[in-house]
């Protein structure tokens, strides 16, 4: 099919850019590989699970309704359960390529004259003994349990790591009758009044967190970490420790929680993988965009996450401006900053929050100290960080080297959970991959896009 304008991902940069674009007459399709609208922020439950206690939360739940019921509303076309692999640059234009269907096999394809990248982040997790348990998730996996099914990890949890996502894990895993032993936050407080100023806005939403802590009797142990997780089969408890002013484990501080669930997260990294093959500029890891969230590839923008991890509301502002500056540009015309003034400064106050959690929820500075070398690093390949250390006596002085020596970031997930781990034992800069492709293809849908007719303005072209 053709459109105006393809938006891929359905989160809150994606919402907000359809619906600017679409209110200002542009056919819009929005493509995201959930089976609902929301992304990870606004996710919902499916419809057989819906109660009345929404998991959506408390501040964003008036923002989701008018999302949700402008989008009804509107002739955005939403094509959900679509798995995105690749975007095409052709002479006339944009394709989406796509993987839909039952079993996620069936190609997809939408044609458009230009692209909104709102892909979203995904998770950092640092590697620690036992970390590879069952009973040990990720932050956002158990926050993702939580919204989309009403399902918890464990009866008594560990919210663990460092970054603002852990408030409202704990908080929601507590009001869901999990008995929360413990929110273990590496970052030290001493340091959050040099980032007050940027923070002010935050702070209201902070002191409710706060607050349902206290309510669900949640103990919080500040500039502490997780040493190990205890466990044969599944987990059963872990080791936690105080830190130093300079991040290491201070000397008999460790003592034992016991629990059946671990949700860790260290922070977040931009999905660049579309922007990536695209060859679209990169700023340090997210994806380079000027003040109208243009990318430098003609005809592709970018908004949320992809450009830097900020949360929802700086989303919200960076999908309006984008959707406005795309209706402009697709009429011809030159957009006038002046009419999405209130998003730019909500942009503005968003990024130098977004800057001041960056700098404040920096991982332990000494974490990989505490890594053993039989201690997994790389998942999908089962390689561990001995070996990632053996490969720099082998001469190895950057990620792709190590990644030949020891193959570490190259099964399913292609080093998006091992890479900064990887970075930080070797010492390596971190550099993002470029893939051609997004996410894994069948032979047989590559095949089809090899031997398909080509539009008739790129015949005779080759």
């Amino acid at each position: 099919m053709r459109t105006d304008l393809a938006v891929i991902g359905a989160g809150p940069a994606g919402l907000a850019a359809a619906l600017a674009a679409a209110r200002r007459g542009i056919r819009v399709t929005l493509i995201d590989a959930a089976p609902r609208p929301g992304g990870q922020y606004f996710r919902q439950p499916a419809p057989g699970l819906r109660t009345e206690h929404a998991r959506v939360p408390r501040n964003g739940r008036r923002t989701w309704t008018r999302l949700r019921d402008a989008l009804a509303a509107s002739p955005v076309d939403v094509r959900t359960d679509h798995q995105v692999w690749c975007v095409e640059r052709e002479s006339d234009g944009l394709t989406v390529h796509a993987l839909t269907g039952p079993e996620g096999r069936e190609p997809a394809e939408v044609r458009a004259a230009a692209v909104l990248l709102a892909t979203g982040g995904y998770e950092t997790v640092l590697p620690f003994p036992g970390w590879t348990l069952p009973g040990v998730v990720t932050a956002g996996g158990a926050q993702a349990m939580l919204k989309g099914g009403f399902v918890t990890p464990g009866p008594t949890a560990v919210v663990a790591g460092t970054g603002p996502l852990l408030l409202p894990v704990a908080t929601g895993l507590a009001a869901a009758g999990v008995r929360v032993a413990a929110l273990v936050e590496s970052t030290d407080p001493v340091r959050l009044p040099r980032h007050a100023g940027a923070l002010a806005g935050k702070l209201p939403e902070a002191a409710g967190y706060a607050a349902r802590l206290l309510r669900h009797r949640v103990p919080v142990l500040a500039r502490h970490t997780v040493v190990r997780a205890h466990g044969e089969d599944r987990l059963t408890g872990v080791t936690v420790a105080a830190l130093d002013a300079h991040g290491r484990v201070r000397p008999a501080t460790e003592r034992l929680l016991p629990c059946d669930a671990l949700a860790v997260g260290h922070g977040m990294l931009p999905h660049t993988d579309l922007a990536g093959s695209l060859g679209c500029r990169l700023d340090g890891t997210a994806v380079a965009v000027d003040a109208e969230q243009r990318t430098d590839v003609p005809g592709v923008w970018a908004a949320g996450e992809a450009t830097g991890i900020g949360g929802a509301a700086l989303a919200l502002a960076e999908g309006h401006i984008a959707g406005r500056s795309i209706a402009a540009r697709l009429r011809g015309r030159t957009p006038d900053p002046r009419a999405w003034a209130p998003a730019a400064r909500a942009r503005a106050q968003g990024r130098a929050a977004a800057e001041a959690l960056d700098a404040l929820h920096t991982p332990p500075a000494h974490w990989a100290d505490g890594v053993t070398d039989d201690t997994v690093v790389c998942r999908c390949e089962e390689v561990p960080a001995g070996a990632v250390r053996e490969a720099l006596t082998l001469g190895a002085g950057d990620l792709r080297t190590v990644r030949l020596l020891t193959r570490a970031g190259m099964g399913w997930c292609q080093g998006r959970l091992c890479a900064p781990a990887v970075a930080a034992l070797t010492g390596c800069a971190p550099t993002p991959y470029r893939r051609p492709f997004a996410r894994p293809v069948p032979l047989g849908v590559l095949a089809a896009q090899h031997d398909r007719p080509r539009p008739r303005s790129e015949e005779g072209s080759s």
